[in-house]
Parts: C-alpha cells; sequence; structure tokens
C-alpha cells in the first residue's frame, strides 16, 4: 500500500543525477589508478589526480546527504541512499589509500598481477556506472541490474585469486632477500584487493535496492 501511494508522489530525481555523478568520478579514478599501474614518471600525476577525484567524490557524497535531509519525498529509503553513496565513496577512499602507500615508498613499478587487477578495478567502475542509472526504475530494469551485479561480484573473486597469486609470486622474487619489498608489495597487493572488495559493496547495496523497491 505504502509503495502504491509513494509512486504517486513526486520524487527528488537530483539524486539520481548525484549518483551518475559519483559512478563517473569513479571510471574516472579506476582509470587513472590502471595508468598509475604502468609505473614511470607519470606515477605521481596519476596520484594527484585520484587525489582530486576522491575530494569531488567527498563534495558529492556531502551533497547527497544534505539532499535526503531536506527532501520530503525520496525515491526509495533514506537510509539506502546513504548507504549507496557511501559505498561509491568508500571505493574511491581506497583508490586515495592506495595512491598514498605508493607515493610514500616512491614506488615507479608494478608487478603483473597488480596491473591485472588495475583491469578488474576499472572494469569493476565502468560496471557500476552502467547499473547505477538504472536504479531510476529498478522494478524495470531488474534482470540488467542482476547482470551488472553480478559480474562485479564475479570480478571480485577473481581479484582475489591474483592477490593470492600476486603474494606467493611476489614472496618467491624478494621475500627471502628484500624484506622492505616484500613489505611494500604486499601491501599494494592488499589494497587494491580492498578497492575491489569496495566495488562489491556497491554491488550488494545495489541489489539490496532492487529487492526492496520491486
Amino acid at each position: 500500500m505504502m509503495g502504491w501511494f509513494r509512486a504517486l508522489l513526486p520524487r527528488e530525481d537530483k539524486f539520481f543525477e548525484l549518483f551518475e555523478k559519483q559512478a563517473n568520478i569513479l571510471v574516472s579514478g579506476a582509470s587513472e589508478l590502471r595508468a598509475l599501474l604502468e609505473g614511470g614518471e607519470a606515477v605521481e600525476k596519476h596520484g594527484r589526480a585520484i587525489v582530486e577525484l576522491e575530494d569531488q567524490a567527498d563534495d558529492v557524497t556531502r551533497e547527497v546527504i544534505v539532499a535526503v535531509r531536506r527532501s520530503f519525498i525520496t525515491p526509495f529509503d533514506r537510509g539506502d541512499i546513504k548507504d549507496l553513496i557511501q559505498s561509491m565513496d568508500d571505493a574511491i577512499d581506497m583508490m586515495h589509500r592506495t595512491v598514498k602507500t605508493v607515493l610514500l615508498f616512491e614506488q615507479k613499478s608494478f608487478e603483473p598481477r597488480m596491473r591485472e587487477m588495475g583491469d578488474i578495478i576499472a572494469e569493476a567502475a565502468q560496471l557500476t556506472a552502467k547499473a547505477v542509472p538504472l536504479l531510476d526504475k529498478p522494478g524495470r530494469n531488474v534482470a540488467r541490474l542482476a547482470h551488472l551485479t553480478e559480474k562485479v561480484i564475479r570480478a571480485e573473486g577473481r581479484a582475489d585469486e591474483l592477490h593470492e597469486e600476486g603474494l606467493k609470486d611476489l614472496f618467491r622474487k624478494v621475500g627471502r632477500t628484500d624484506p622492505m619489498a616484500w613489505l611494500i608489495g604486499s601491501e599494494i597487493y592488499s589494497e587494491l584487493e580492498k578497492v575491489v572488495d569496495r566495488f562489491e559493496d556497491v554491488a550488494n547495496e545495489i541489489n539490496g535496492i532492487v529487492i526492496e523497491n520491486v
């Protein structure tokens, strides 16, 4: 009954614009992170770009929170709105944390599996950017949303495998001869894995919204 009543009321569609804006920031951040993992002298440039994007994401998150407080009608549950925007913000925050580690230890070269994880992060960001606009009409887009979020979840599983394989290779390479290189490399692997984990969180939030609004 409440769902029928809410359907008759005007909605605050600004939320969807902000969700899409945040998703596009994630795509840009993931692209910069993937480029950073190519190494070389451009590492710092890509790192600075991610820091700037993280600031933009914080601004969008704050705008959504303010809109939740001020809006009489929201497109779906207020808690779900806050959780979705925060989960996207957490993904770019984790990219920023990865950058901080890379710059702190002045890393200019990266392992092949780190670059593969960067590919997965870029894929997860693209999938998220495709899924978010579909939340405007979750009932009509159930199948498509399920397909996209499932692909994100599968990507997270592949990232876990790369993380484990990468750590094994790194240990064989430097674990016994260069403990500091092992420590730094393992930290970067761990943070890249956490970036993908945050995208899985976004996918789970999207699935939760669909379940509650279909």
